[in-house]
């Protein structure tokens, strides 16, 4: 039975109204207030649903390092949102490490779902023989070193590549502040998650029409497995936005904008932007 605590425990928050819900998942790092820029814009005649993942914003759901040590922990999470939402389909709004939780949610109970869309997403951050992720097993564990070590130090050197746009200082800024707010006892654990989980064989269980949005520079995601992501999902569509960086909801809010309103008003045929 659905549980109307989840909505509290995750902070979930409606922006808007119409006839199509909109719920949007943050990535690593972040919480629902990274989509302030985007958000009120698709509320105007959507309905917006935000949330906060366990240990980041405003959550009070509690963090379990054992279920949470996958990303199936968090898709469940997701899942019990929609449950507690209600029995109507909504369009899933995911970035980074959340579209690789939106993949493991709609594989495993597709009728909740309408569409997806995966903004810069990522099913394996390590390269694999032909597969090119963008880092090294070794980059990763150095990585997970230093947050380990030094999460001020961790923001300090992650923010510039996840922001992108070295010409815009103060996105690297806005994102290293956001990292160096997570909760010290969550961040370790799900960026061992988020940074080695590898999701590429669920991407050809997901049955649900899929936008996969991508930036043409992106050092964490680099354009190559966006493409990937695409060809292995079902059904899927491709649009790559002439912006840098992994954030485009933030760097590049009414790009992102036009390719979500383009693709849900897309009834099957590609959309291109």
């Amino acid at each position: 039975m659905p549980n109307p605590d989840t909505l509290t425990l995750h902070n979930v928050r409606r922006l808007g109204g119409g006839p199509t819900r909109l719920l949007f998942a943050h990535g690593f790092g972040c919480d629902q207030t990274i989509w302030r820029l985007v958000a009120p814009l698709l509320a105007r005649d959507h309905e917006v649903i935000l949330f906060d993942h366990v240990g980041a914003g405003d959550a009070t759901a509690p963090y379990d390092a054992r279920r949470h040590g996958r990303l199936d922990g968090y898709a469940e999470d997701v899942l019990g949102i929609c449950q507690a939402l209600g029995p109507e389909q909504l369009v899933y709004v995911g970035h980074s490490v959340s579209a690789s939780i939106g993949v493991l949610a709609a594989a495993k109970a597709p009728a909740h779902f309408a569409k997806l869309v995966l903004l810069n997403p990522s099913p394996r951050y390590i390269d694999d023989g032909d597969y090119v992720g963008g880092f090294s097993a070794e980059d990763i564990e150095a990585l997970l070193g230093l947050l380990q070590a030094d999460q001020d130090g961790w923001a300090a050197a992650m923010a510039p590549a996840v922001a992108g746009n070295p010409d815009r200082p103060e996105l690297a800024e806005e994102m290293a502040g956001r990292f160096c707010r997570m909760d010290p006892a969550v961040a370790v654990g799900f960026a061992r998650t988020t940074f080695t989980s590898d999701n590429r064989a669920d991407l050809a269980r997901v049955p649900t029409r899929t936008l996969v949005l991508q930036c043409r520079d992106d050092s964490i995601a680099p354009p190559s497995v966006g493409a990937f992501v695409s060809a292995q999902l079902p059904d899927a569509v491709l649009v790559t936005l002439e912006v840098s960086g992994h954030c485009p909801h933030l760097s590049a809010p009414e790009e992102t904008v036009a390719a979500i309103r383009s693709f849900l008003a897309d009834p099957g045929q590609p959309c291109l932007i």
